[in-house]
């Protein structure tokens, strides 16, 4: 039974003074916590910035795309109008309609040499 008294002196004891320097140690910490969590934030925020920037990207490339297909859709049919008003038939009909023009006769031909 006197065993028993001594260990329940043992630890019942309380050790104030150990407690207040962890208590201390803890308050020591809060600065470079603090350093820790701002750093965390501010690359959580780099993060969350540049992949909405990659969204806002792609879809500037996505409607550049769409512009480029319409724009070369308009150079085709343009070429397309270009090379129907270039036929020599219809530049011969409009001499002959509009400006009143007609083909040259032998006499009014001179070879160049």
């Amino acid at each position: 039974m006197a065993n028993i008294r001594m260990m329940s002196n043992k630890v019942a004891a309380p050790r104030h003074l150990d407690a207040v320097s962890v208590y201390g140690r803890r308050w020591d910490l809060f600065p470079y916590l603090m350093v820790v969590m701002v750093l965390l934030t501010i690359v959580s925020i780099f993060h969350v910035w540049s992949r909405a920037r990659v969204i806002e990207l792609n879809l500037q490339l996505t409607e550049m795309g769409s512009q480029l297909k319409e724009a070369q859709q308009e150079q085709n049919r343009l070429r397309l109008e270009v090379a129907s008003l270039k036929t020599p038939a219809r530049i011969e009909a409009l001499a002959k309609g509009e400006l009143g023009m007609s083909l040259p006769a032998d006499l009014q031909v001179i070879n160049v040499k």
